[in-house]
């Protein structure tokens, strides 16, 4: 119903907007029939993905058909009560994704380094 409403208005959404969300908090051993039915309810789904390994369990990307079924979703899920987990749901930025990567990938790459050099951060 919301959905209708925003898109006879023509609103202009935000640019942070997204058909892609990135879901946290999730409880470990949820499934993806689970994630259909919470999240098919805001509109069709493309493709759920679930964390599996041991940095991502607990998170999902969801994505949506169309933009102003995710924007319900988000408004709507945010702060959802799931197994006694409030679910954290919000618009997946490439961006600041590809920064935690990076940031990872610099702190393998010192590791790497003070070994070869054996210098250590624990002399001090």
């Amino acid at each position: 119903m919301a959905t209708i409403s925003l898109r006879k208005a023509n609103t202009r959404l935000p640019p942070e907007v997204n058909r892609v969300l990135y879901v946290r908090n999730l409880p470990f051993n949820i499934s993806s029939e689970e994630m259909y039915d919470i999240f098919g309810k805001y509109g069709a789904i493309r493709q759920i993905r679930i964390g599996t390994s041991k940095e991502t369990r607990g998170t999902a990307f969801v994505v949506y058909e169309d933009i102003y079924d995710a924007k319900t979703a988000v408004d709507h899920l945010s702060g959802f009560n799931v197994a006694n987990r409030y679910l954290i749901v919000l618009y997946y930025q490439q961006a600041k994704m590809s920064k935690k990567f990076d940031q990872k990938k610099k702190e393998e790459e010192i590791a790497k380094m003070q070994e070869k050099y054996g210098v250590s951060t624990k002399d001090k």
